[in-house]
């Protein structure tokens, strides 16, 4: 990865990701893949839509430019949705889409903006590196999996505190029979 002031004048494609090349937590930032602006993090990652090749986030920067012009899908995974596309705002490329209407089947997609993985960027903080988002998957862990971790993490302390508890309080009592 090599700048000149703040242009971008070099980046690698060979970031080695586990072999899966799936990113879970993994701090990054998302350029526009034509003028590099900034467009998202990975806070705002949501998932990723695989049938339309998109990337989902529920917040943009304000490189990402919202058309006034609605359009209405007709064939493919967007039939029967009205939508606006979304352009950089540096080289007005085209970057995705958001959904303002859609049938149920897409319900959880609306007012989410889908950033199609072809036109965007990922730079890796932790790595320093600039891969392409069409090389990475996106894949979100379900919240229940999540809040099963998590409850036997809390689990686990507890019975380590009553373990610890537990000695204190023979301790205690070792400690009154001799005195």
């Amino acid at each position: 990865m090599e700048f000149n002031d703040s242009l971008l004048i070099k980046h690698t494609d060979d970031l080695k990701l586990p072999a899966t090349g799936t990113v879970h937590r993994q701090q990054m930032t998302l350029h526009c893949h034509q003028c590099n602006a900034v467009l998202a993090d990975s806070t705002g990652v949501c998932g990723e839509m695989k049938s339309m090749d998109s990337l989902m986030c529920i917040r943009v920067t304000n490189d990402v430019v919202i058309s006034d012009k609605m359009e209405s899908g007709h064939k493919g995974e967007m039939t029967n949705c009205i939508y606006s596309s979304l352009k950089c705002r540096g080289c007005r490329c085209a970057l995705g889409k958001v959904i303002h209407s859609a049938p149920s089947r897409l319900a959880l997609i609306r007012s989410i903006f889908l950033l199609y993985k072809a036109n965007i960027n990922c730079y890796i903080l932790n790595s320093s590196s600039l891969v392409k988002a069409s090389t990475l998957t996106f894949d979100q862990k379900p919240l229940r999996e999540s809040m099963n971790e998590v409850r036997q993490q809390f689990e686990a302390q507890l019975e380590q505190m009553s373990r610890i508890k537990n000695r204190l309080v023979d301790i205690s009592v070792t400690s009154n029979m001799v005195n």
